[in-house]
């Protein structure tokens, strides 16, 4: 144990060669040798630390997004963050940052959440509605009640994954770092070898020992493997912060390497690729046993017990009807995953659901009536009252702005798109026809169990796959898929649990955005593993050439390191958006003008706080404030692509 211990205290690093190198310099007589070997050490280790520390100040500014402070909005008393309990009320004035995680009970704003979402268009908060810590509050006073502790807030757990993520080691890491475990201690030996040359020749070998112990003193130089070292670790932490600032959580360099390699993505459709807010489109009575009042009661306190998006929207019907439901009056309540609810009310059983449902509660009257007749693409409902089918309503739900784009962008880099809903087929057929075709299968009607066969169909016929979910109902197709992406602030639990990367916005373009990072990342490791080598082979192969140059050698070393840390660094910088911005195309003039909105209220804040009354960012000396977002000059409307698609409909299995 004390061996063991003493022998990790010892490791050779790069600290150690150096000093080995130095010393061997001096000792040979080469002192502006040594002095240049010291030279270069020296401004390449303060170099590589200005790098570093430029790297981590990226982290360190996504991280410290939340106030330390916050106004309790009853007495007007200034607290601390993490001393504000569940449930508290505080106040937010235009210009602040948001403190904690709450729902807006008082007050109305905008506010902009690119911070954590990675999108400026600023969101309009009411009563009720969910804001989150570390977003900006734009131009109105809310009053937040609190929902969670500082420390379980939605920044500080986007803290832990990013962290964790950056702890894990990738395959490529765990690959590099055992090579490296061996190549140190076999060249130091090869070096001790080549140091004692000399003495094994005897008079003969003795005439040049100068050259040989510089030729072993390159080689020691040379079993410093730090640039290959570095080579994975810091691209993956900087890919990693890149999605971060983009919105995206990425689970670990495992995953972030999974993303370069995929093939086929798979999307679920409600609240994935569509909005998943529904509208109740027909709701209707089936027979005389049951009055539209009483069903709508009984039907409104069950789904008001589910998260379900359109458990939400027949609430919502019902209340339009002055009905208001009552979830503490139903029991035994019940979710079946792919087919609906079911709970009891009044005595009474009541299932709500697909066709599927009908089996469950026995009855087999299937019908959806002639009222939902012509209704294509909405989602057929039926309800069964103690196993009689008295009533069928439909909704419908649109794609999301960005989804098409999403899946064409997907197409032209070379991957395959593919829907997996639980809804029916009408409904699939429907997406598919607002998304223009797009997709390239569609698959309907399935149970959670289906979706699982159907990621692994895929993973085998068609390579890496990517499945974007956001239910329960999703969760173990995300776990199964070689990266599950989640649904972050509008997904459910579950899935962001089970999820290897979850999006912090509904914005699906941010998916072949990570993909195209994950190919970024596999690259600059490619080219970093490719430089570290071939610096190491071309000093080696000078030494075995007879021309050991020690400068040489020191140069190739801590160059190699400070080209790998600068290379990975490329990846805090979004080329397509530069370009985009310098082409001026594409750009949406509300968005811009909420990021304008948001850089001058940052600057306004700043100049309070500082007491100063310096100019405000983006203002023109000698002129008033303009807006600080220059990338819409001009607006060009993609070209529309003509796409076909093959719609596969894969019935359920039965039950063997």
């Amino acid at each position: 144990m004390v061996l063991r211990a003493l022998a990790a205290g010892l490791a050779l690093d790069i600290n150690a060669l150096m000093l080995v190198a130095v010393a061997g310099a001096a000792a040979l007589g080469d002192y502006a040798e040594a002095g240049a070997i010291v030279f270069l050490f020296t401004t390449a280790e303060w170099l590589e630390t200005l790098a570093c520390t430029k790297a981590s100040a990226g982290m360190s500014s996504l991280m410290s997004m939340v106030p330390p402070t916050v106004v309790l909005a009853q007495t007007g008393e200034v607290v601390g963050v993490r001393d504000v309990g569940v449930g508290a009320v505080v106040a937010v004035r235009a210009g602040e940052v948001v403190p904690v995680d709450g729902v807006v009970v008082d007050g109305q704003s905008e506010v902009d959440e690119s911070s954590l979402t990675g999108e400026s268009f600023p969101v309009p908060k009411q009563p009720q509605a969910e804001v989150w810590a570390g977003t900006m509050n734009l131009d109105g006073y809310i009053a937040v009640r609190t929902t969670a502790l500082a420390d379980n807030s939605t920044v500080a757990r986007m803290q832990r994954l990013v962290e964790a993520a950056q702890n894990s080691r990738s395959k490529t890491q765990r690959l590099v770092d055992s090579c490296a475990k061996y190549y140190t201690p076999a060249v130091v030996a090869v070096a001790a070898g080549v140091a004692l040359v000399p003495l094994l020749l005897g008079p003969r070998g003795a005439q040049d020992p100068k050259r040989w112990f510089q030729l072993a003193l390159v080689l020691l130089v040379s079993a410093c493997p730090c640039a290959l070292v570095l080579s994975t670790p810091v691209a993956t932490f900087c890919a990693l912060l890149r999605a971060a600032r983009m919105g995206v959580l990425i689970k670990g360099g495992d995953v972030l390497e999974s993303l370069g390699e995929i093939r086929v993505a798979a999307f679920d459709k409600t609240g994935t690729i569509t909005k998943g807010e529904f509208s109740v489109h027909g709701f209707h009575v089936v027979g005389d046993k049951v009055g539209m009042s009483q069903l709508l009661y009984w039907v409104s306190s069950i789904e008001s017990k589910s998260s379900h998006p359109m458990a939400t929207a027949l609430v919502e019907y019902a209340q339009s009807k002055s009905i208001q439901p009552e979830p503490t009056s139903v029991t035994d309540f019940r979710i079946y995953p792919g087919e609906g609810i079911s709970g009891a009310i009044n005595g009474r059983q009541i299932f709500i659901g697909n066709t599927r449902i009908m089996a469950r509660s026995s009855c087999y009257a299937a019908g959806a009536g002639p009222e939902m007749e012509g209704q294509q693409g909405a989602s057929i409902g039926h309800v069964i009252v103690d196993g009689d089918h008295v009533a069928a309503f439909s909704l419908s739900d649109d794609c999301r702005t960005g989804a098409a784009e999403a899946i064409r962008e997907l197409r032209s880099m070379g991957i395959r798109s593919v829907m997996l809903t639980g809804d029916s087929k009408a409904a699939a057929s429907r997406a598919q026809r607002q998304l223009g075709g797009a997709l390239e299968e569609v698959h309907s009607e399935l149970l959670p169990a289906d979706k699982v066969a159907l990621v692994g169909d895929l993973k085998a016929r068609a390579g890496p796959t990517l499945m974007v979910g956001d239910g329960m109902n999703d969760a173990p197709a995300l776990a199964t898929a070689d990266v599950g992406v989640a649904m972050g602030l509008s997904g459910s639990a579950a899935a962001m649990e089970t999820s290897h990367a979850t999006l912090m916005s509904s914005d699906l373009l941010r998916v072949p955005a990570a993909v195209r990072l994950g190919r970024r990342a596999r690259a600059t490791v490619a080219a970093n593993v490719i430089a570290s080598v071939g610096a190491k082979a071309a000093v080696l192969a000078l030494a075995a050439a007879w021309r050991p140059a020690l400068w040489v050698a020191v140069l190739a070393d801590v160059g190699t390191c400070l080209l790998v840390v600068l290379h990975s660094m490329l990846l805090l910088w979004d080329p397509a958006g530069a370009g985009w911005r310098r082409r001026g195309g594409g750009g949406d003039p509300e968005a811009c003008r909420a990021t304008a909105r948001s850089l001058a209220m940052r600057s306004q804040l700043a100049e309070a706080s500082n007491g100063a009354a310096g100019t405000a960012q983006g203002r023109r000396p000698g002129g008033g404030t303009k807006a600080g977002c220059h990338c819409c000059r001009e607006t060009s409307e993609p070209s529309e692509q003509d796409h076909t698609a093959v719609v596969v409909d894969i019935p359920a299995p039965s039950a063997e």
